[in-house]
């Protein structure tokens, strides 16, 4: 038995953001194989739990990087910043006036002024071209309120209230240069994890909340060594599910650095990759030669 762990955005849902016929059959054979499939994505369980009942999946997942790590209706983890980690966040995010959510054990919170802040770094005339054109633009410009995501007017509504536990920030950099300063201002703060899922995000994270970290969650939970363990993605998030995978995978999409830390690279996002990958490298009746 082993346990598979798929990105999401750029590996198992391709350039149009769905997924495809053949990995949802992929999928499915493993498990009835005896396989164990989870997600582990930078998505929030709520977004990551809708976009697998579209698609009649079911699997226990890792969300928001793997800081939330859930199976068989049940919270198995929850890596949480701490609170002087978040003020120090906030008052980077603030200093710079950059569109970002959080996300909490209670939802996920954004500003109120979240589309004036996208609009000012837009219309700066700073956004390199080619960001226009990434395939994931659409889907981080699209306005919280879209997505179910709660507003606040002030970000200390979210990191003073006692009752939230803040397990990520994901911050909008598309100014190349405000996107570099705020990281490296980020990085100074004590254990925090600082990645990115595209050129133009960060992600912030403890240093404990990782897809590494996640996936070791979910091998203990069904009992399953580390080297029975395949990790699938496409980028710099995935590199800490890489290292601990007895297996790992990377897109044929996936940056020159991602697949630098993988074993084997697989087919793009659009040629079907996972379903190739699952097919070629796990599956008893191998169908792909």
């Amino acid at each position: 038995m082993k346990l598979i762990a798929l990105d999401l955005d750029g590996t198992t849902l391709n350039s149009k953001k769905e997924i495809s016929e053949e990995n949802i059959r992929a999928i499915k054979k493993a498990q009835q194989q005896g396989h164990i499939v989870m997600v582990l994505s930078g998505r929030s369980p709520k977004s990551i739990n809708a976009l697998l009942a579209k698609y009649g999946l079911e699997c226990p997942l890792g969300a928001n990087n793997g800081t939330a790590v859930l199976a068989d209706g049940k919270l198995l983890e929850l890596t949480s910043l701490t609170p002087s980690q978040n003020q120090k966040i906030a008052l980077e995010l603030e200093k710079e006036f950059v569109p970002y959510n959080i996300s909490t054990n209670k939802g996920v919170f954004a500003p109120r002024n979240w589309r004036e802040r996208l609009e000012r770094v837009l219309s700066s005339g700073r956004v390199p071209d080619e960001y226009y054109e990434n395939e994931h633009y659409k889907m981080f410009t699209t306005p919280p309120e879209e997505y179910g995501h709660a507003f606040f007017d002030q970000i200390e509504e979210v990191i003073n209230n006692k009752e939230f536990m803040i397990q990520k920030f994901l911050i909008l950099g598309f100014d190349p240069e405000q996107k570099k300063r705020l990281q490296l201002h980020l990085e100074s703060i004590e254990e925090i994890n600082v990645t990115g899922s595209t050129p133009f995000n960060l992600e912030v994270t403890h240093i404990n909340g990782n897809k590494g970290n996640g996936l070791k969650v979910m091998a203990r939970y069904f009992n399953i060594p580390l080297e029975d363990t395949v990790a699938i993605g496409d980028e710099k998030n995935d590199i800490p599910m890489f290292k601990v995978a007895g297996l790992s995978i990377a897109m044929g999409n996936a940056e020159e650095e991602v697949k630098k830390h993988s074993d084997i690279v697989t087919l793009t996002n659009d040629e079907n990759g996972v379903a190739y990958a699952i097919e070629k490298y796990i599956l008893k009746d191998r169908n792909v030669a």
